[in-house]
């Protein structure tokens, strides 16, 4: 029996409408022989970690599984950006416009973003950066504190070209446990230009 393309999306995730483009977006993904791997958890907030992100295709494989699959991922840009001529544009894609000069900084930003959404899925690379990096960022573990939500670990794997969902995660307050926790369940992880 083949795998599918793309997994199902549980009852409780946020959702956009499904048209042409996400028909046109299955379909550059079938062409190319990408996949989504594993399920997506029924749960209506959480951070959705993306490893090793070391291309700028990473985020538009990204961009096309979730046209295709018709789910309300939302991910951080500045601010700058959606105030920009694109930004009717980039929130139509799903990017959360960051003001890194605001007095409650980026975890406080995002906590309001999930106090105030009944169904969030938040995308986050936390690399912060596509050059190899001895230590993560820990925003995404400050906010999945903050705000309580799991965290599902998202590995980009290019020799098999696919995207693999991993089990939930939780932050338990210890970042730095925590961190090196998350960190070694992508070993393995294969990016475009360098491992996990």
């Amino acid at each position: 029996m083949n795998e599918p393309l793309l997994p199902d999306l549980p009852p409780q995730a946020p959702r956009t409408r499904r048209g042409l483009l996400s028909r046109v977006c299955r379909l550059i993904l079938q062409w190319t022989g990408w996949r989504l791997r594993g399920r997506f958890p029924d749960e209506p907030r959480l951070i959705i970690i993306g490893v090793p992100h070391s291309s700028n295709w990473d985020g538009i494989l990204g961009l096309l599984m979730k046209i295709a699959l018709g789910v309300d991922i939302r991910i951080m840009i500045k601010k700058e950006l959606i105030d920009s001529p694109l930004g009717p544009l980039l929130r139509r894609l799903g990017m959360i416009g960051i003001d890194r000069k605001a007095a409650i900084g980026v975890v406080g930003q995002m906590h309001q973003q999930f106090t105030t959404h009944e169904r969030l899925w938040l995308g986050i690379t936390p690399e912060g950066t596509r050059k190899q990096v001895k230590r993560w960022k820990s925003g995404f573990l400050r906010i999945a504190h903050a705000a309580d939500v799991p965290i599902v670990p998202l590995c980009i794997d290019y020799p098999s070209k696919t995207f693999t969902l991993g089990e939930l995660q939780y932050a338990s307050g210890d970042v730095d446990a925590d961190l090196d926790r998350i960190r070694a369940l992508f070993a393995g992880c294969r990016g475009r230009h360098r491992n996990a």
